[in-house]
């Protein structure tokens, strides 16, 4: 299994909760690079390559499954982990 690097992009618009993990990743020795919706995804991953995104599902605009999905359909294959406040079982991994 290929192991995952150090630099992370952190996509939440919850100020708070985005800036709370990001301090605890960065205590843990991880670059973390932070946005807070879609359009400053694109932004941060045209500027910088990334070896995990941590993705919130609810997102303002564009919703996280649905930027997954184009990510994916654009050719990223960066690893993706889903974040969600969602608590029905149908909503869960």
């Amino acid at each position: 299994m290929e192991e995952v690097g150090d630099r992370l992009l952190l996509v939440d618009d919850d100020l708070h909760l985005r800036q709370l993990l990001a301090e605890y990743l960065r205590e843990n020795g991880l670059q973390v690079t932070e946005a807070a919706d879609g359009r400053q995804l694109q932004t941060a991953l045209a500027r910088d390559t990334v070896d995990l995104i941590v993705l919130d599902l609810m997102l303002p605009g564009e919703d996280g499954l649905s930027l997954c999905r184009r990510l994916r359909g654009e050719g990223l294959s960066t690893p993706i982990l889903m974040l969600t406040a969602k608590g029905d079982e149908i909503d869960r991994i």
